[in-house]
């Protein structure tokens, strides 16, 4: 019966006897960050900048493969910091490559120090990542009724265009579905489902967040 509603509706009962986005399969890790952070507005260049990189890792893996390895990323990447990201050079990519707490692809690893460098030319242009990417914030649209409502967002316009210039700026691995992706992620849209105990205070947040200039 919960897997039928789980599929009828994107909704479903955790332990608590409260209804959440089904997508987070009942794992605890998983449910603390569907609960926590999923959706809710980042305006820092560094978590930003951090989310593209793990979303760019994420490509062809399950999110969850990603949020497990989290911490190792972060100690790995010198916390995701631009400018000593953007510094990193041969002897950074054979450590990454020998590192087992992250994913070792050397095409990802490549991406994101790319990526580092072409964040600081855009820094330097924009004013900030957070500026820039907050500019591309689509429009509200009502939350999604069900499961299938949601999965026909799988690719935004608004994140197109920003994969667009991202690509024409130099980035890698910065699709379009990787774009929508990190506006759900990061809290440019609320896309948890109508029903979902996280909806209301997603949008309380995205009401007071104080959009990036």
């Amino acid at each position: 019966m919960a897997d039928d509603r789980a599929a009828r509706t994107g909704l479903t009962t955790a332990p608590d006897g409260k209804p959440r986005c089904a997508w987070h399969g009942g794992q605890a890790d998983y449910v603390a960050y569907h609960d926590v952070e999923w959706a809710r507005p980042v305006g820092s260049d560094t978590r930003l900048f951090e989310k593209i990189c793990l979303e760019g890792f994420q490509s062809g893996l399950s999110w969850l493969t990603i949020l497990r390895k989290r911490e190792n990323f972060r100690r790995a990447f010198a916390g995701f910091d631009i400018e000593t990201v953007s510094a990193f050079g041969e002897a950074d990519v054979a450590r990454l490559l020998a590192d087992a707490g992250i994913v070792r692809h050397r095409g990802k690893i490549e991406a994101a120090i790319n990526n580092a460098r072409a964040a600081a030319r855009l820094i330097e242009a924009e004013g900030s990542l957070a500026g820039y990417l907050w500019r591309h914030e689509p429009e509200p649209m009502e939350a999604p009724a069900s499961w299938e409502a949601l999965s026909a967002r799988s690719i935004r316009p608004e994140a197109a265009a920003l994969s667009k210039d991202l690509k024409k700026r130099g980035w890698r691995f910065v699709g379009p579905t990787t774009m929508t992706a990190l506006f759900q992620a990061a809290g440019l849209v609320n896309d948890h489902i109508e029903g979902c105990i996280c909806r209301a205070s997603v949008e309380a947040a995205r009401a007071e967040f104080v959009r990036p200039g």
